[in-house]
């Protein structure tokens, strides 16, 4: 299996068009990382609230416990500080929900982001050079067939006349020339078929 062209000209277009494709596909994933960074800034107030309720709840769970301490009214100290406790605990929670929503997000838009630019020159770029690959093995092959070269002379005598301007024309011509088994002709027509192909004969 041959995965670029043997003629100079073909294989300089699929090394470029490889090279573009990988590009694209790099800076796209590039892209999205960069956009999910950004975005994951935006979960940096949460941290902060989280940051702050659990110092908060932490403060006056230690004050709570100190104020249960204190004779006579002690209790009644502490059910106020546990409450305001709980608070900052509240905080710290939707400090975290925010933080996880953020990341949600990033990680969806990063997702799309990748997904569907890389998706489209997939299917832009791969195609072709799939079939490029099918093509030319199934040339290569018939080729080295009995009797593959006629086929190919064929092909070439059938495809676009201008690739034949500049084969010497026998008398009677090409055509006439295949017909009657020349394999002079035939070796040209078929080295024109697999010059198409991105061959060398």
């Amino acid at each position: 299996m041959r995965l670029y062209a043997q003629t100079p000209a073909r294989r300089s277009r699929q090394v470029l068009a490889d090279l573009i494709a990988v590009a694209l596909i790099a800076a796209t994933v590039k892209f999205a990382l960069t956009v999910h960074d950004a975005i994951m800034r935006l979960a940096e107030p949460g941290r902060q609230a989280q940051s702050a309720g659990d110092n908060l709840a932490d403060g006056l769970a230690d004050a709570a416990d100190a104020a249960s301490n204190v004779p006579l009214i002690g209790g009644a100290l502490k059910k106020p500080l546990q409450s305001a406790a709980g608070a900052g605990t509240g905080l710290s929670d939707a400090g975290q929900s925010l933080q996880h929503i953020v990341g949600q997000v990033a990680d969806l838009t990063t997702l799309a982001l990748i997904v569907l630019p890389v998706a489209f020159v997939l299917v832009l770029w791969l195609p072709p050079r799939l079939l490029w690959i099918r093509r030319s093995t199934t040339t290569r092959r018939l080729l080295d067939n009995p009797g593959g070269a006629d086929l190919l002379a064929l092909r070439a005598l059938t495809g676009p006349q201008r690739d034949l301007a500049a084969l010497p024309t026998p008398p009677g011509g090409l055509a006439d020339a295949w017909r009657r088994g020349d394999p002079d002709v035939i070796s040209e027509l078929s080295g024109v078929a697999l010059r198409r192909a991105g061959l060398r004969p």
